[in-house]
């Protein structure tokens, strides 16, 4: 079975540290444990890329390329290209996603 290798954008990297940083706030052993779920979770995608599901606010704009993963309320957007995993986002699904996401892959 091939293997993924997994490499976190700029953007996902600061996504991840300001939702962590947010919630360390308060409880930093909660942390700690979503920050080892996310992570896990984005693990899977070394053998399982393509579990994600297409996003589906970008489906009408035509970018059919970024898939996701959920780990609810976050939802990690990534996308494939050869035996690469870029991880994109981690956003808060209780955001506005479509308008996020223009943002940040658009308008780069």
């Amino acid at each position: 079975m091939e293997q993924y290798k997994i490499l976190w954008s700029n953007q996902a990297k600061e996504d991840l540290f300001e939702i962590i940083e947010y919630i360390a706030f308060d409880d930093k052993s909660l942390a700690l444990k979503i920050l080892d779920k996310i992570e896990e979770k984005v693990a899977q995608l070394e053998l399982l890329p393509m579990r994600g599901r297409i996003v589906s606010e970008l489906k009408a704009y035509n970018f059919l390329t970024y898939r996701e993963i959920l780990l609810s309320p976050w939802r990690i957007i990534y996308k494939i290209e050869a035996d690469k995993v870029y991880i994109i986002s981690v956003l808060d699904g209780r955001r506005n996603i479509e308008d996020l996401l223009m943002k940040k892959l658009i308008l780069k």
